[in-house]
């Protein structure tokens, strides 16, 4: 792992440092004891520094008293497993076409693999971490979730195999971690009425939980800005929307493509009951911390 401490440290003089928790310490003072879940994905999990940064702002947030979930993703990393195994990838409205030895795979990758990594990263920082797929404890019931396509402005339901949407959520065995001070890590696997297995969007996860967790914040880690009026206009970005703006957008296509996704999870994650969401940009370098503890932020909060 590359640290960037020496740098940041040549950067700031030890009186900068000092001012600069003491700016924090109003955030610090309102947001400990609170759940704060983070979606953990894209480019922040593939580069090694971003990585150590991500774990380092999640030590951080455990040891000032927050209380961290982290659902992570795993696309790319099973879009490149399939291919050493000779499977290509296809995708359906966006949805990966999951057979039955794609989503024994996918389970491999994100709970095997991803998820002990995370674990790993965190508990080599002190931080007490322990690993859930949604089938431990009965956390995700998960049904099938068909793709939508439009023909000739119809739409249909394409069955594109184990990919879920959830069903019910159980939190109970994530309120027991949080309370005897672990941070849990969820793979976003579900289980079926049949006990199969469902590959699940992990925004979609992480917004279930969150609500379920009445959290004070759901933050998504992607990998643009935040929200654009105009994405090609970048003085339209906006640094807050409210809910009812967001279907809005969604509706009038200002809000579209793979930002659907992250904006509906937002919209999920209010309506089930958490304060406030975040899309931020995770290749920021400790994005996590500016947005809890700067007056700024660095993203789009999607609020009530």
């Amino acid at each position: 792992m590359v640290s960037i401490i020496p740098e940041v440290r040549a950067m700031y003089s030890d009186k900068d440092k000092a001012e600069i928790l003491v700016d924090a310490l109003p955030y610090i003072q309102e947001f400990s004891g609170t759940t704060v879940v983070i979606k953990y994905g894209g480019n922040a999990m593939v580069s090694d520094v971003l990585k150590e940064n991500v774990m380092r702002d999640v030590a951080l947030m455990k040891y000032v008293g927050i209380r961290p979930v982290i659902v992570h993703g795993g696309g790319p990393e099973i879009t490149g497993f399939l291919k050493k195994v000779g499977k290509e990838s296809s995708f359906v409205a966006g949805l990966r076409v999951t057979d039955e030895e794609t989503v024994e795979i996918a389970e491999m990758v994100l709970d095997g693999k991803i998820n002990s990594e995370i674990v790993n990263l965190l508990n080599q920082r002190g931080v007490r971490a322990v690993g859930l797929s949604g089938k431990d404890a009965g956390l995700i019931r998960a049904r099938k979730k068909m793709a939508t396509v439009y023909e000739n402005d119809t739409a249909h339901e394409v069955d594109i195999g184990f990919v879920g949407a959830v069903e019910t959520i159980d939190v109970s065995v994530i309120e027991d971690l949080l309370d005897h001070g672990y941070v849990p890590v969820i793979a976003p696997i579900g289980v079926g009425m049949d006990g199969e297995s469902y590959n699940i969007n992990a925004d979609y996860v992480a917004a279930e939980i969150a609500g379920a967790l009445a959290a004070e914040k759901l933050l998504l880690l992607t990998d643009i800005e935040g929200i654009y009026k105009d994405f090609n206009d970048k003085s339209s970005f906006l640094s807050t929307i409210h809910l009812q703006e967001a279907r809005d957008y969604i509706r009038d296509g200002i809000i579209s493509g793979g930002m659907i996704p992250k904006v509906e999870a937002c919209l999920t994650a209010l309506e089930r009951g958490a304060a406030k969401t975040h899309i931020i940009d995770g290749r920021l370098p400790h994005a996590i911390i500016l947005e809890i503890f700067t007056s700024t932020g660095v993203g789009t909060q999607v609020v009530r």
